[in-house]
């Protein structure tokens, strides 16, 4: 019974940190910033933001993006969301979101989490 039991334990436990890294390994995270490098403040309008910081699924910064839909007319949410999915993006880190930003990444399966504070501390939240 108690072997039974440790078996059942321990494949659980691999299992879970299995499915986690698994995470961490494809997830890419761009935080929408004021700044282009990892201790820049989230910006607060997320298809506004001057720069997207991309940072790995374990919190590493990657590189810095340029907005190319900051100035755009109407529809810059859809773009900005067309855009990042096109690079891989799983997570999208602003301070607030519209409503057709929020349908477009819902429809795109991209999660999205509202912060404030420095970028390098947002991506830390949301992989904890």
């Amino acid at each position: 019974m108690k072997k039974s039991f440790l078996l059942s334990f321990l494949l659980v436990f691999v299992l879970t940190a299995s499915v986690s890294n698994t995470w961490a390994d494809n997830s890419k995270i761009a935080v929408v910033s004021e700044g282009n490098t990892a201790d820049s403040v989230v910006c607060a309008v997320a298809a506004r933001g001057p720069y997207f910081l991309i940072f790995d699924g374990k919190g590493k910064f990657i590189e810095a993006l340029d907005n190319p839909y900051q100035n755009a007319g109407g529809g810059a949410s859809g773009l900005v969301v067309d855009y990042l999915s096109d690079k891989g993006i799983t997570t999208i880190i602003a301070g607030n979101f519209g409503n057709k930003m929020i349908a477009t990444m819902t429809a795109r399966r991209i999660h999205y989490f509202k912060f404030q504070g420095s970028a390098v501390n947002a991506v830390k939240k949301v992989i904890q």
